[in-house]
């Protein structure tokens, strides 16, 4: 997968690390890129790196990065022949992959009735369970009042996990253990619901106090076929935020036949909604059981598909393109070694609460099997309107081991000054025995802290 995608210029509707690693793909195929940015991020790398740039807005994200019309307007403005919205922000949002198309421009992404089908979570669910797809015990409807939700959470058996049905990337859920703790999450989670997302429905699911959480990549091909990449390992987490993804997973109770299981689901899951483009689906495992259940699926790239590109030998975002314009891809049927992937995030590495700042020190670790994705480099400002994601390091190896070994030389030779950052965490973390032996599950780093 080499020759151009007949796509002749591209704008990227998000910004750092993933809009420069669209952009960075994009230029080696000889596509002319357009970068949109806030104001205060007018001096980041993937502004510079872009063909062309045009400011879209303020820092604030809903009037920027949020903002459809002045996306579309920059497209228009530019000459764009199809756009690529990276993660979060707009990515997920079918009413924008709508009118990107409806404005005559390559979306570089689901179809916007797939991306409807599976943003609520309860519709999700239900469209999951009747194409066979193994789903956790839980709600079909969103229940009409908190008495019928407590009814619902009785009925599941407690402990359960209360969800906001529109929500996504761990935001707005909470576990409760008892109909007091119920009484109280219910009423937070759904005001959150209605804050954040305009849409206060409700999911009640069995809660699986020990449990992994793994996914698996799909890719939904022009043909019509939809094939999975193998699986990602993403239970280190931190308020259900990931922290590290690593494929393919050691869970030791992933035996092939629960691995060929979960891939088949996962297909069966995109083909329920005709999936085309990269997506993936998220599942967890019980580690008492090994049973799966399916947890959500996300339209769009993930932060974590550089493990994926590792050990598969595939650059996922040229595998985009090429699905938006038609074009077959050439698909590895096996994986090869094994990948590790950190967020280094501006934060502190305890109690990982963000520490946004002026970077004076960015030193990048190199070496064989070592790849950093970054969205900063020296002098620039991390500031408090974003996520505090600055980079991703991979390290990939022959097996585990050495993956691990590659990471923790990685992690040392990492110069961050300016920002707080996790970089400790993940020293901490690579000589920690329970995730070394790769059986680990979500509760890892509250054990370690």
């Amino acid at each position: 997968m080499s020759e151009n995608p007949v796509i002749e210029s591209l704008l990227v509707a998000n910004r750092g690390e993933i809009a420069r690693r669209v952009i960075r793909t994009a230029n080696r195929l000889g596509i002319r890129t357009i970068a949109v940015h806030s104001d205060v991020d007018a001096g980041l790398p993937f502004v510079r790196e872009a063909a062309e740039a045009v400011e879209i807005g303020p820092a604030n994200p809903a009037l920027s990065y949020r903002n459809a019309e002045a996306i579309l307007a920059a497209a228009k403005q530019t000459g764009a022949a199809a756009i690529h919205p990276g993660y979060g922000f707009l990515s997920e949002n079918a009413g924008f992959a709508r009118a990107v198309a409806d404005a005559g421009l390559i979306w570089i992404g689901p179809s916007a009735d797939a991306i409807a089908a599976m943003g609520d979570k309860i519709n999700a669910r239900n469209l999951m369970a009747a194409a066979g797809v193994p789903v956790a015990p839980g709600t079909t409807e969103p229940a009409g009042s908190l008495d019928a939700a407590l009814a619902e959470a009785e009925r599941i058996g407690f402990p359960v996990m209360i969800k906001a049905s529109a929500g996504g990337g761990g935001m707005g859920m909470a576990p409760a253990y008892d109909d007091a703790a119920f009484r109280t999450e219910y009423e937070k989670v759904r005001g959150f619901a209605e804050r954040m997302f305009g849409d206060g429905s409700v999911l009640i699911e069995k809660y699986f106090p020990s449990v992994r959480h793994i996914e698996v990549q799909i890719l939904g091909l022009a043909d019509g076929r939809v094939v999975a990449l193998g699986e990602r390992e993403c239970s280190v987490q931190r308020r259900n935020q990931k922290l590290v993804e690593e494929s393919p997973s050691p869970a030791s109770m992933l035996t092939p036949q629960r691995r060929a299981a979960l891939h088949a689901a996962a297909v069966r899951a995109g083909e329920a909604v005709a999936y085309r483009n990269a997506g993936t689906v998220e599942c967890l495992l019980d580690p008492a059981t090994g049973d799966f259940f399916f947890l959500e699926m996300n339209t769009r790239l993930q932060v974590e598909h550089p493990v994926t590109e590792a050990v598969f030998g595939l650059d996922l975002v040229e595998a985009q393109l090429r699905v938006a314009a038609g074009l077959p891809v050439e698909v590895p049927t096996h994986p090869v070694g094994h990948a590790i992937e950190l967020r280094i995030n501006a934060e502190d590495p305890k109690r990982f609460l963000p520490g946004p700042g002026v970077i004076s020190t960015w030193v990048e670790p190199t070496g064989e099997g070592v790849r950093v994705d970054s969205g900063y480099a020296s002098g620039d400002t991390v500031t408090p309107h974003y996520d505090s994601l600055m980079a991703k390091l991979i390290a990939y190896g022959a097996d585990r081991a050495e993956a691990v070994e590659r990471a923790r030389a990685a992690v040392a030779g990492f110069a961050i000054a300016g920002p707080k950052n996790n970089l400790p965490f993940f020293t901490e973390l690579l000589a920690n025995e329970e995730f070394l032996s790769g059986d680990y599950d979500t509760a890892i780093v509250t054990r370690m802290r």
